[in-house]
């Protein structure tokens, strides 16, 4: 077997282990950032074998180059997605906020 045919390669952005849909920056996120033993990750994530979690990390370092601009540009991609949610939140969000000033303004007026 190939190391290639551990992943479903779906676009130039999305690269995911085959037959989940998790994509290779969860693991290597997992690896990379939170200092987590392949063991770790595969017991966190149930559906993948310990096997495809070694894959994944073989990959990334076969390709370090390549595959640390796809997590390089994930990472900005999810840091967009925040920025933007926190400019125009959801209605849901935007009623808890409320309740929570509200609540805060009782409490403060209390202690007045």
């Amino acid at each position: 077997m190939q190391l290639e045919d551990y992943f479903n390669f779906l676009a130039p952005d999305d690269i995911r282990l085959k037959g989940s849909r998790i994509g290779i920056e969860t693991i290597l996120y997992e690896y990379i950032y939170r200092s987590r033993t392949p063991e770790e990750i595969a017991q966190t994530y149930t559906s993948l074998s310990l096997e495809q979690v070694y894959a994944t990390i073989l990959y990334y370092l076969q390709n370090k180059e390549a595959v640390s601009k796809y997590i390089a540009d994930w990472l900005e991609w999810g840091h967009q997605q925040r920025k933007a949610q926190a400019l125009n939140p959801p209605p849901g969000i935007v009623r808890l906020r409320k309740i929570k000033q509200e609540k805060a303004a009782m409490e403060q007026g209390k202690g007045a």
